[in-house]
């Protein structure tokens, strides 16, 4: 029987493939960009940074501030430059990772591809091969990071290529919120961004780690995120693709290796015509008592979308939930939601939940009925159903309204 395409899954003999990469949707030809751009210089103050208006807004859109006179510092890769704003609190440090990695020798042994797998896939090779280019964060022992640190990526070529790789240390009862942005000059359209990030939560520590990506329309980008978290280690993950490029694939995986540790994965997508996102996130639980949730929000307006889910409770007392839902806004595009649960221990308590569907008729009419326009009454429900328990606490105002744009353009259409 002939390969047959319906509606955007690939029917093979009769039997659907939920395993979109292999149908094509990933294939990438990484020929066309140019090779990896080399950071030109060692480290650079934020305040020897000149950057245009349009440039300044693109980061705050994105979270990023790097103008407000922090006392916990900055870090942004600009293209092929690094600036920093060191931080004025005892406890915390952001170096540049080359930087680091001959400051501190041991770094490598101990967090250098030590969550991430380097020979897991392409792009982790080619991490692995290249220069450390990327940040190291350290907060030390009970240090309480009350304001966010803010870092950003900033490609600024058309059709270039950017390898990141970040390490973010929090040592025990340390906390830390880390807000990262991941954007591209307003006029470019087209690149490659890879970025591996590494986490260690340590015992009683806690790391919310918030990115967001805000991308022209035919990027590509392959994050690859690992983090590991000790005994009654928190880790909170806020993903939010303002715009997204035109095909990403993640996902990243939590090692709660404690006992009591706990996770937290909260995802919200927005999805454009001719856009392919695959979305996912895996957590194995080996702590005695150790508990995750993944919850999951796309928005669709005619792309394809792979909302993926995957726990693994390998210990006693292990509890978790998962919850993939998306709306389907346009007669055209996919989303797959696969929500998976495996248990590895008799003790292991996991439930999941998959929903997809369209705006209720009746819940606009009866907006309506209160006086909203019928675009105002859509972009409400969608802001309800996006709304999945994030804390905004120090975003940036334009980061809040770039976030309302994506229940606003449910409303609106695709300008």
């Amino acid at each position: 029987m002939p390969t047959v395409n319906t509606g955007g899954i690939i029917m093979e003999h009769g039997v659907f493939i939920n395993d979109m990469a292999q149908a094509g949707y990933l294939k990438v030809d990484y020929s066309r960009f140019k090779d990896i751009e080399k950071i030109e210089n060692n480290s650079s103050t934020i305040d020897e940074l000149n950057l245009e208006g349009d440039e300044i807004s693109s980061l705050k859109a994105v979270g990023v501030n790097l103008y407000d006179n922090s006392l916990v510092g900055k870090f942004l890769i600009y293209g092929t430059n690094v600036y920093t704003s060191r931080p004025r609190i005892a406890g915390v440090e952001i170096i540049p990772l080359k930087e680091a990695l001959l400051l501190y020798p041991d770094i490598k042994a101990k967090y250098y591809f030590k969550a991430v797998d380097r020979e897991q896939d392409e792009v982790t090779r080619t991490a692995y091969k290249k220069e450390q280019n990327g940040y190291f964060i350290r907060v030390k022992k009970n240090v309480v990071v009350d304001i966010p640190i803010h870092t950003a990526l900033f490609m600024h070529k058309e059709n270039s290529v950017m390898c990141i790789h970040n390490i973010v240390v929090l040592e025990e009862g340390a906390q830390l919120h880390l807000i990262t942005g991941c954007t591209s000059g307003c006029t470019l359209k087209e690149g490659l961004h890879i970025a591996v990030s590494e986490h260690f939560v340590g015992k009683g520590a806690k790391l919310t780690n918030t990115m967001i990506h805000n991308w022209g329309s035919d990027f590509v980008v392959r994050p690859k995120t690992a983090t590991i978290v000790e005994d009654d280690g928190t880790f909170v993950s806020n993903y939010y693709s303002v715009k997204p490029p035109k095909n990403i694939q993640t996902n990243p995986f939590t090692h709660l290796k404690g006992k009591n540790a706990s996770a937290k994965y909260m995802t919200v997508l927005a999805s454009l015509p001719n856009t392919y996102s695959d979305i996912g996130g895996t957590v194995l639980m080996t702590g005695e008592n150790s508990g995750a949730e993944l919850v999951a929000r796309a928005v669709n307006h005619g792309g394809t979308v792979n909302q993926t889910g995957l726990l693994i409770g390998a210990a006693k007392g292990v509890r978790a939930h998962v919850d993939c839902s998306g709306l389907m806004l346009s007669t055209e595009g996919v989303i797959e939601a696969i929500p998976g649960l495996r248990a590895m221990h008799p003790d292991a308590r996991m439930s999941h939940e998959a929903a997809i569907g369209k705006i209720d008729t009746g819940e606009v009419n009866y907006l309506q009925s209160k006086g909203l326009e019928e675009m105002q009454a859509i972009a409400l429900i969608v802001r309800g159903f996006l709304d999945i328990g994030i804390e905004e606490e120090g975003f940036e105002p334009e980061l809040q309204k770039a976030i309302q744009q994506i229940s606003e353009l449910s409303g609106h259409g695709e300008e």
